[in-house]
């Protein structure tokens, strides 16, 4: 069994900086790609940020220069360090762990920002 655990957060204003944090823990036998992605109000899922195993990374265009994804492999976690914050990027962050076998999600984070 695999637990993913979202950490981080919160409520801040426009241009402001957040961090979400999230663990992988469990029978993991190796990680491929640890990644973040979100979901605003009336709007569909969308991938924010994605790192493989080999370090390559995906951002969405909308928060390329502005937020920035690591990972921690000894510790199965991933970081998501989000700057100049904008409305738009109000959302519930989930983090998700894809192994060779499966795709595992954490239980979501809320990021709010405020004008």
């Amino acid at each position: 069994q695999v637990h993913v655990v979202a950490s981080g957060g919160g409520l801040v204003q426009t241009e402001g900086s957040l961090r979400v944090s999230c663990g992988a823990s469990g029978s993991i036998f190796r990680i491929n790609a640890m990644g973040w992605y979100r979901k605003a109000p009336g709007k569909q899922r969308e991938l924010v940020a994605l790192m493989g195993s080999g370090g390559f990374t995906n951002y969405a265009d909308s928060v390329k220069g502005r937020f920035t994804i690591a990972r921690d492999n000894a510790k199965n976690t991933v970081y998501l360090q989000m700057n100049s914050l904008k409305p738009e990027d109000t959302a519930v962050y989930y983090c998700n762990v894809r192994t060779a076998l499966s795709s595992y999600w954490g239980q979501g984070t809320q990021v709010t920002v405020s004008s």
